[in-house]
């Protein structure tokens, strides 16, 4: 009877040793996968569910194991939602712990400078991380161009409050240090002048030299006669024009034709980003009031209408 009893006994220390040799492996050794692992925690989902989906992607031995595992080392309760990038050679407890972090994956959206907010709702409406519908009221020239870093199932909403609470941000912050005696009433002045900026040039050099011959053009009362207004007026920025402008257009009759309506338009054109909003705020002091395209991604500037027609007579040969 005494050697059953001993028998027993060993039996049992041998199992202990075999369990907690187990669980030691199970919990603490890195699994086998070589590749970065997306692993989603869905909103509502409970430890239960987390378990089975550790399970049915090999990374947990059974979902009951996993789902014991997280209660004792108190893990079933911390759990957040989102989107998980796993690293080859972490452990199940590792996992655990990143899953409890709430450091998720983040995905990035960029909407580049001078594109229209009909063109940026575009954008992020299609966007197959961002959830929701747009609902939010955004008229020209409020979004910040920018690159927006965001989490999977963020809402089209937050992410366009964002954008718009930045430019609102840029534009206070930038109107502060403006140059003085600009013929610019406020703020929104400000950025609609900007926007046509953005336009005109994407040379970062020689934007405060465009934004020059406007403010000239503004100080005597002088049409602005620029392109991208007229492109408006016909596209409300809606769409692309496709096709170059054409003699005729330039005679639409709408406010935003700067070639027969003096001063600025009523808003923005497009959505400025900061440096053509700092530009805009700062231009350089010169004499020019015209420029035309160089042929080289710039443009040469003049001061009295011969220089420019012949300036104009070098692009075309060009």
């Amino acid at each position: 009877m005494k050697k059953l009893f001993a028998l027993i006994i060993i039996v049992l220390i041998i199992c202990g040793f075999g369990a907690f040799k187990y669980i030691n492996s199970a919990l603490f050794k890195p699994l086998a996968y070589d590749s970065p692992i997306v692993f989603e925690i869905q909103k509502g989902s409970s430890a239960q569910n987390v378990a089975h989906a550790l399970f049915s992607q090999n990374l947990a031995p059974h979902p009951l194991f996993a789902r014991l595992a997280m209660r004792v080392l108190g893990f079933d309760k911390r759990l957040k939602a989102g989107e998980y990038l796993l690293e080859p050679q972490m452990s199940l407890k590792d996992i655990f712990e990143k899953l409890a972090s709430g450091k998720v994956i983040m995905h990035q959206l960029t909407l580049s400078e001078g594109l229209t907010t009909a063109q940026m709702l575009a954008i992020i409406d299609e966007n197959e991380f961002l959830s929701g519908n747009i609902t939010e009221n955004v008229s020209e020239g409020e979004i910040l161009p920018e690159t927006y870093t965001f989490a999977k199932d963020e809402t089209k909403d937050s992410l366009i409050k964002k954008a718009k609470t930045d430019m609102q941000k840029t534009l206070d912050e930038i109107w502060q240090t403006r140059a003085q005696n600009l013929p610019l009433k406020n703020k929104n002045e400000l950025l609609i002048l900007a926007s046509i900026i953005e336009k005109e040039t994407g040379v970062n050099a020689e934007r405060t030299k465009v934004a020059s011959v406007f403010i000239n053009r503004l100080n005597i009362d002088m049409p602005l006669q620029t392109d991208p207004t007229v492109i408006y007026a016909l596209t409300l920025g809606k769409s692309d024009l496709g096709r170059s402008l054409k003699h005729k257009d330039l005679e639409v009759n709408s406010p935003y034709n700067t070639y027969i309506n003096k001063g600025l338009p009523p808003t923005p054109i497009c959505n400025p980003g900061m440096k053509a909003i700092q530009a805009a705020a700062n231009p350089e002091n010169t004499p020019y009031l015209y420029f035309v395209a160089d042929g080289n991604g710039g443009h040469r500037f003049a001061k009295t209408l011969a220089e420019h027609n012949n300036n104009i007579s070098l692009w075309l040969k060009r």
